[in-house]
């Protein structure tokens, strides 16, 4: 395949393109032919001294609806990222829970987790179209991509609250098998982060857990390690979200990030 060499924006909407039709259910094949035939035309117009606009019009949005309207929908296929995503609405619990020891799950946790990886999964197709269709920037798609992630710990919160006052039957994992667990669940984050092209999982995962982890060793009380920990989670995440602008900034500017 032929490599061109297309503008910043052009590539933008190239990668946007992708992921919008991606979280539409489209087939992966008709979708790297239909973005490969369009990146040939961008290309050539470029080369002509044209810009991106002259091609898919005023609207990027209804140029991607447009597509998208245009091509079958292969859920089958698309089907086979969902245990991907749903592992990843779990992950953020199962690791958490590593930490503390051994893990025990009743049977109310098991079935709030697996209404959350829904919830999840939801939220994150809604955001992928959201920040692909309206060609938002960096800062902002990380924002974006951070709600559903948030909401699903707001709900695995709320779930611990309802098991401490509703008992139910509770299943008990041996130390080896938990740790087997945790290493299974951390490579499918670290595959998925690949994949989607966003540090946003691992460093989200990082955030809410290292601090905790961290403070356990110290002689704290349970009260400060929580504000301390919450502090640092808030420090880190803020970080990162300074990088994503500083490099948003370099690429608007240029230079080398």
């Amino acid at each position: 395949m032929v490599e061109y060499q297309l503008s910043k924006k052009s590539e933008k909407f190239i990668d946007d393109l992708k992921l919008y039709l991606f979280s539409s259910g489209k087939n992966d094949v008709e979708i790297k032919e239909i973005t490969e035939e369009l990146e040939v035309h961008l290309y050539e117009a470029e080369q002509n001294g044209k810009s991106i606009d002259q091609i898919v019009g005023a609207s990027p949005k209804e140029y991607m609806k447009s597509i998208s309207s245009e091509m079958k929908n292969d859920y089958r296929a698309w089907a086979k990222y969902v245990p991907l995503i749903i592992i990843g609405a779990m992950s953020f619990s199962i690791l958490g829970d590593l930490m503390q020891g051994p893990l025990s799950y009743s049977l109310l946790k098991i079935i709030g987790s697996m209404i959350n990886s829904i919830l999840f999964l939801g939220g994150v197709m809604f955001a992928f179209r959201y920040a692909a269709r309206n060609q938002v920037s960096k800062i902002k798609e990380f924002l974006i991509f951070m709600l559903p992630i948030m909401i699903s710990m707001l709900f695995i919160g709320a779930i611990l609250i309802v098991d401490s006052i509703y008992q139910t039957p509770v299943i008990n994992f041996s130390v080896a098998g938990s740790y087997l667990i945790g290493v299974i669940f951390l490579v499918f984050i670290i595959f998925f982060s690949v994949w989607a092209k966003t540090a946003v999982l691992i460093v989200t995962l990082i955030a809410l857990h290292l601090p905790t982890l961290l403070l356990s060793f110290t002689t704290f009380n349970e009260e400060t390690r929580l504000i301390t920990s919450m502090l640092i989670t808030y420090l880190l995440m803020g970080l990162y979200l300074y990088y994503v602008v500083k490099k948003e900034k370099r690429k608007k500017e240029g230079t080398p990030t």
